[in-house]
């Protein structure tokens, strides 16, 4: 074959090649990264430039290497947020949070505003994103922020320049947040641009030249740093425990061998660099490998990241635990963590917060019964239910192995073509109830509904592939990350309460288990001790305990006589309440009527359960959440109730 020959090598057809899937611009920027190829503007082509807004930022980092010194700092976080499938439900949860109570100077809640309204209606911005394939969500907030009485002209300003620097008008929403130490702005952006096509923004923009921009506007404002506090804060970086601007500069210095040698004329900022590398060699991150030669450790920006973090949270927890009166030593401050903690934690909230409002991530300072004060990152909000202050929760990691239930169901499937439903599992275990195998179809309808993957036939039957469980492993992990841990609510009375509370508490469900949980006789534990026996004497008065050779006995039905006592106390209050008489459910009996709304006593929580002239209360099932102002019907049971939604009894059963 001559030099100006070529053969072709085709493939199937349809066939997309060995990279199947891959765009063929992926494809040219592999290779060019793989020959260590390198983009005009200099750097490997990683296509963080391609959008719109990439000239802009490209302008923006060619400038005055010491105009962000100059500039007042300003902190941009951004995400992308897909609104395909459960997305848009999670844009008008997102809306109502930014709208919450109490973020404003005043308390009062948050109001959206726009381009040139200082009030929108959030559902008419909603509608109009309705289809959106995404959207665009930032939080701006200026160091400097509390110098301004109003934050919207400057965020009118931003957007404005935003849009210049996109060359498209953009339709966005924003609330102003001053309920931090630091006043912000929540600005939410449809992904569209002015012609209706998906909005695409440089990689680099978002991540860099917004800041850029919000940081202009507020040295426009506020007037640019003076020397004297520029080489301050430089100073106070020297000796700082986290990721610093020097720290950044000196990555960006290192030689082709991976090393840092400070040199120039400028003794100032040398100065700086030798300083910040004593530092880190101190803390085991730099080390000095020649005259002036310094090695960074590989995982320096994550390390100082991270400690960074940990001294934010444990200055978190210090104001928390203090504004409460709860004194505790630094040593006692644990930060959670659900891998590698198995030990679940139990005690009273202290306190529940965000810990990143970009992502809806929040976190609960536990004073736990061991002594220790925890920080819980206990992932997306909604996730978790209400958790007051003062209530004695149990924490414990989220199990991110198959369940039991899942094995029944892939070992079923497996045995039967692949193939699972209820009339297969009974035949399969003729020693399981129909209600029984009607909780794993519950298990692939939660799993179908929430992350896909599962084919239901239109006659009810489940295909169950033969890598059911490796999938549920990954189903379970990926559910781990939006919820790490699992908040189960022991008490709603605060422990100082229950000590003399007529009803059944969790003080004295701990009092008489065979397996009480073990306290440290220092905070939190120490208290609860101190309460337990403030609650075995008030339990010794009502003639529920008495003492006998040294110790406490505890009559056989105590729980339940006082968990009687409260139930008919909290049933007369709603008689008085609703004008119906109440009506005590027994095993046995067929129940009918509407669930009205949800109780909580000290024992657990009840439904109300009413009539036309009569109600009742029966304990709570999560399933009943979706079904409160509907009529309802099931049949009493030692096991608790088999709910039928309407009257009919062909309605769709819960238990």
């Amino acid at each position: 074959m001559t030099d100006d020959e070529f053969r072709p090598k085709l493939g199937k057809i349809g066939s997309r090649g060995s990279k199947a899937g891959k765009r063929f611009a992926g494809q040219v920027q592999a290779a060019i990264n793989r020959a260590g190829g390198r983009s005009p503007l200099g750097g490997r082509f990683t296509g963080s430039r391609i959008g719109r807004g990439g000239a802009a930022t490209a302008l923006l980092k060619s400038r005055d290497r010491y105009a962000a010194f100059r500039q007042r700092r300003v902190v941009v976080k951004a995400r992308v947020v897909k609104l395909a499938g459960k997305g848009s439900d999670g844009a008008r949860a997102h809306l109502r949070y930014l709208q919450r109570d109490g973020v404003t100077r005043e308390g009062e809640p948050g109001e959206l505003y726009g381009a040139d309204k200082d009030y929108v209606d959030g559902k008419d911005f909603l509608d109009r994103a309705d289809g959106d394939r995404h959207q665009f969500r930032f939080i701006v907030a200026a160091e400097d922020g509390i110098e301004y009485d109003d934050l919207k002209p400057l965020t009118r300003r931003l957007m404005a320049q935003m849009q210049e620097d996109l060359s498209t008008k953009l339709d966005w929403v924003a609330v102003d947040h001053f309920n931090t130490g630091h006043p912000h702005t929540h600005i939410i952006v449809r992904g569209k641009d002015e012609r209706g096509e998906n909005l695409i923004i440089a990689r680099e923009y978002i991540s860099s030249g917004l800041r850029e921009r919000a940081a202009e506007l507020v040295s426009l404002d506020l007037g640019p740093r003076t020397d004297r506090e520029i080489e301050q804060r430089l100073r106070q970086e020297m000796e700082q425990e986290r990721f610093t601007s020097i720290d950044r500069q000196m990555l960006r210095i290192r030689d082709s061998e991976g090393l840092v040698s400070p040199s120039g004329h400028d003794a100032f900022r040398l100065t700086l660099h030798q300083g910040r590398l004593r530092k880190l060699e101190r803390m085991g991150l730099a080390e000095e490998v020649g005259s002036g030669r310094w090695r960074l450790d590989d995982e320096l920006e994550a390390t100082l990241r991270r400690i960074g973090e940990r001294s934010d949270i444990i200055k978190t927890m210090h104001r928390e635990l203090t504004s409460k009166g709860i004194a505790r030593s630094a040593v006692a401050y644990v930060v959670y963590d659900a891998v590698q903690n198995a030990e679940p934690v139990v005690g009273r909230v202290v306190a529940r917060g965000l810990a990143d409002e970009i992502n809806d991530r929040h976190y609960l300072i536990v004073d736990g019964i061991d002594g220790k004060s925890h920080y819980i990152d206990i992932g997306k909000g909604e996730a978790t239910e209400p958790t007051p202050d003062g209530s004695i929760v149990r924490v414990t990691p989220r199990n991110t192995e198959p369940r039991q239930v899942d094995r029944t169901i892939a070992g079923i499937a497996a045995a039967n073509g692949g193939r699972y439903n209820v009339d297969i599992h009974l035949r399969q275990d003729p020693s399981a109830t129909e209600r029984f195998a009607e909780t794993h179809v519950r298990r692939l309808e939660a799993i179908r509904r929430a992350a896909g993957g599962l084919e239901r036939q239109p006659n009810g039957t489940w295909i169950i592939a033969p890598d059911h469980l490796d999938r549920i492993s990954d189903y379970e992990r990926q559910r781990a990350i939006a919820e790490p841990v699992v908040v189960e609510k022991l008490s709603s009375i605060p422990m100082e309460k229950q000590v003399g509370f007529d009803g059944a508490t969790w003080l004295d469900r701990e009092l008489v288990s065979n397996e009480p949980a073990a306290l440290r006789d220092s905070g939190f534990g120490r208290e609860v001790r101190e309460a337990q026996t403030r609650r075995r004497q008030w339990l010794i008065a009502q003639g529920l305990a008495h003492e006998e050779q040294d110790r406490i006995v505890y009559r056989a039905n105590m729980i339940s006589i006082l968990r009687q006592r409260e139930l008919n106390r909290v049933a007369g209050q709603l008689s008085d309440e609703l004008g119906l008489s109440y009506f005590e459910a027994k095993p046995g009996d067929r129940l009918e009527g509407k669930v009205v709304r949800l109780v909580e006593l000290a024992s657990g929580k009840y439904a109300v359960v009413e009539k036309s002239r009569e109600f009742t209360l029966v304990p709570w099932r999560p399933v009943l959440d979706r079904h409160v102002g509907k009529e309802v019907s099931g049949i009493m049971s030692g096991e608790g109730i088999s709910w039928t939604i309407g009257r009919q009894r062909s309605g769709p059963t819960v238990s």
